[in-house]
């Protein structure tokens, strides 16, 4: 294997230990790939000739006692041992490894050679846990290493360090206390600084002998949903706008001053790297697709979206949770959003705005959203943490602007979304309606055709609907009845003018 030249982008910051051979550096680029551009850390062999790498990439050992030397021990098969001392560490790294020197876990390193100052030097991309006699054990399998190593690489490097006793587990999900407790010991750093405060407050509740086990259980399943959401910062990357109006063409027809106004706010997320101050309402009679331009938005900004229908909404409890004092508490619609997408960074889809209302005496559910939309974070009564919702986009439907308080309209920039005219209508039946449903039935397009006539005839029929879903259920009902005609009657093709389309009507 040939050597590669290594070189930092930034000079590394010494570390600092009293009582303690500190060798490392610690680095940061922000990639969420490593590579042997952009190593987990970096092993120092510029003293050490008895390695030889060029035929193999991988290195069998365990991480030294970092209270005494910050070094790798590699174990080869009928040789001392040999020291290899770490000269740079990823920043977000440095817990895992002092975990894994902690409890002497056996690992094999993927490593690559690399040229520092002319020095040789090892950059190691993976770090895999392997089983070796009776050395400790992470779990029963590698999958929870790796895990933890996806987070720290999603992550950026923690600012805040938080005191508190951590014991050594053996269990890969985040479930359990101990799995709960790995995770804090190996990449609490991934966490925002309050809410890894928060979990090992309830860590200590959950493992305390004072505490009921009705406490005790629900600290333990709050720490479970926490925990398994990845925490992302504020900071997105750019997006590509060609390929944003791409979708947005694909998707939706018309709408040419709907998408001008998305490309803009793809601009203005590419210029900051943050989300805009303000979500987007978009406003219109039922049918003209408001909820598939937000869907569309989603995948243009890729991430994963939860949807909020208001209008099954009638106490706030029901968006921010139940308090723990309740034998039947649980979490709020809001953080049960989080934990179905997986990570912080969502689009949320407020569904039918205009009919947020109050069905009790128990406050006006529309409040708890001024909280969320003012993107300060927001307390789930059953989480009893701030959640921060800096990397979420909201995104509102309404039907009839006149119903929403004006708090909440502040919180949105509007989009009026109008009716389309009856040339619109006719080009969507024909051009986006009918391909898409032919496509799910598995039909070819010969097999089914409207003509022009009776594509101008359904519309006329229609045309007291609002919007277009009466149009999409019309193609729907053609095509199913040609394949109807195809499959019983042989036919090869269908074609419906006026009056057969509208006496299937």
């Amino acid at each position: 294997m040939a050597n590669r030249v290594f070189d930092f982008d930034s000079e590394p910051t010494p570390q600092e230990v009293e009582g303690t051979n500190i060798t490392y550096k610690l680095t940061y680029d922000g990639e969420e790939t490593a590579s042997v551009f952009h190593p987990l850390f970096v092993l120092d062999m510029s003293k050490i000739d008895s390695i030889d790498i060029s035929s193999d990439s991988n290195l069998r050992g365990h991480f030294y006692d970092f209270k005494e030397r910050t070094a790798f021990v590699v174990d080869q098969n009928d040789t001392p041992e040999i020291l290899l001392d770490l000269y740079s560490v990823d920043s977000r790294f440095i817990d895992l490894i002092t975990w894994l020197s902690s409890n002497r876990i056996y690992v094999r390193l993927t490593v690559s050679p690399v040229v520092i100052d002319g020095s040789g030097y090892i950059a190691v991309t993976e770090i895999n846990e392997v089983a070796y006699g009776s050395g400790a054990k992470l779990s029963a399998a590698d999958g929870f290493l790796q895990f933890m190593i996806e987070r720290l690489l999603q992550s950026q490097p923690g600012t805040q360090e938080v005191s508190a006793e951590l014991n050594d587990v053996d269990e890969m999900k985040l479930t359990s206390i101990q799995s709960i407790s790995d995770f804090l010991a190996c990449a609490g750093s991934s966490l925002p600084a309050n809410i890894r405060a928060w979990a090992v407050r309830n860590l200590a509740v959950a493992r305390s002998s004072e505490i009921s086990q009705e406490d005790k259980r629900h600290a333990q399943r709050a720490l479970s949903i926490m925990l398994n959401i990845k925490w992302k910062g504020d900071y997105f990357k750019p997006i590509d706008p060609v390929e944003a109006r791409r979708i947005l063409d694909a998707e939706l027809y018309g709408m040419d001053s709907l998408k001008q106004r998305i490309i803009e706010t793809i601009i203005q997320i590419n210029r900051t790297h943050k989300l805009p101050a303000y979500g987007i309402l978009l406003a219109g009679p039922a049918g003209t697709g408001k909820s598939q331009v937000a869907y569309a938005i989603a995948r243009i900004l890729n991430l994963p979206w939860a949807s909020l229908d208001m209008s099954s909404i009638n106490d706030p409890e029901q968006l921010t949770g139940s308090p723990r004092i309740y034998a039947n508490a649980r979490p709020g619609i809001i953080m049960d959003a989080f934990s179905q997408a997986g990570e912080s960074n969502i689009v949320f889809i407020i569904n039918e705005l205009d009919k947020a209302n109050s069905g009790n005496d128990g406050g006006d559910p529309s409040d708890v959203l001024l909280t969320l939309l003012d993107n300060l974070g927001y307390t789930d009564n059953y989480m009893e943490c701030r959640i921060p919702t800096s990397g979420v986009y909201p995104i509102a439907t309404a039907n009839d602007k006149s119903n929403i308080s004006q708090p909440l309209m502040t919180r949105f920039a509007v989009i009026d979304i109008p009716d389309y005219t009856a040339d619109e209508k006719k080009t969507i039946l024909l051009k986006f309606s009918l391909p898409k449903i032919l496509k799910r039935l598995d039909m070819k397009e010969a097999e089914c055709i409207i003509t022009d006539e009776a594509a101008s005839a359904i519309v006329e029929h229609f045309k007291n609907q609002p919007g277009i879903r009466d149009l999409e259920q019309a193609a729907e009902r053609l095509a199913a009845n040609a394949l109807y005609q195809i499959e019983t009657n042989g036919a090869k093709s269908v074609t419906f003018d006026a009056k057969t389309a509208l006496a299937l009507l």
